[in-house]
């Protein structure tokens, strides 16, 4: 995945106002943890998303909406650890009807609500044609929804880490190199990881990318990056590789202005601008 084939695959057109450059809707941020769905809001705005949902805990939504004047939030019912209950899939609805593409898990913090709350949403889900990626916990309890998955079907991308990866295999260990096709494959899905992108039939490897990138939070930025070129209107495998390459050089930028590790995930968002502009030519 070089910046030739990439510009030879480009985006679509930015012209118009916010709601032509897409609506995203974020769904995650327990209590503990809002930060995650924010670094993926954000970093979605940065790549040209032109409206920005989050959907996170209640107690938190006051605070994060102040934090982030730029989104719209909602606050969702939570259990007494500020985890997410399921019944939130009650005031989403609206929204995800809404959304030209729609992140979820970013921040959720409890598998086994994080599942019901994926089953509670899959009408909704089922009823629009947004594309939807799925990330953290929401990856980690996909497997064996096989009525989720097929609702999905060619529009749904995944954003696995190695331990996610295997789960979603059922299996003990995960090789990108390998198993990254059959993971995609069976779920029917674009998916990224390590650097690799795979859509069922094609590999892509970066050709960029540094460990200075395995930084908390640098993966909700990659989510909300990718994300936010769904909502653009890029079609899964485009957003995914775009995405992750932008994601790379926005580290590797990074590297050079502040040293190979140290820099923080929102430093990854907010350079991802530069990054789009200098391959968008």
């Amino acid at each position: 995945m070089t910046p030739a084939m990439l510009r030879d695959w480009p985006l679509p057109d930015t012209d118009g106002g916010k709601y032509g450059r897409g609506q995203i809707l974020v769904i995650g941020g327990a209590r503990g943890t809002p930060g995650a769905a924010q670094l993926g809001g954000l970093s979605a705005l940065r790549v040209g998303a032109g409206r920005l949902t989050l959907a996170v805990a209640e107690s938190v939504a006051v605070p994060l909406a102040v934090a982030t004047p730029e989104a719209g939030v909602v606050g969702l019912p939570e259990d007494e650890k500020g985890s997410v209950l399921p019944s939130a899939a009650e005031r989403l609805h609206d929204a995800i009807g809404r959304a030209d593409a729609v992140v979820i898990g970013s921040g959720l913090d409890d598998p086994e609500l994080t599942g019901a709350l994926l089953d509670e949403l899959r009408p909704a889900l089922a009823d629009s044609t947004a594309p939807v990626l799925l990330d953290a916990f929401a990856l980690g309890v996909l497997a064996g929804r096989t009525g989720l998955v097929a609702d999905l079907a060619g529009r749904l991308v995944l954003t696995p880490n190695a331990e996610e990866g295997a789960r979603l295999l059922e299996q003990s260990d995960f090789d990108p190199d390998s198993d990254l096709l059959p993971l995609a494959r069976r779920y029917g899905a674009v998916v990224t990881a390590k650097g690799r992108v795979a859509d069922g039939a094609r590999l892509w490897r970066i050709t960029s990318g540094h460990s200075g990138l395995g930084t908390s939070g640098s993966g909700d930025v990659l989510a909300g990056a990718i994300a936010g070129l769904l909502a653009r209107g890029a079609e899964p495998a485009q957003a995914a590789c775009w995405g992750t390459h932008l994601h790379a050089v926005a580290g590797d930028r990074l590297i050079a202005a502040i040293g190979p590790m140290g820099f923080l995930a929102r430093e990854l968002a907010d350079a991802l601008p530069q990054a789009l502009a200098e391959l968008d030519r």
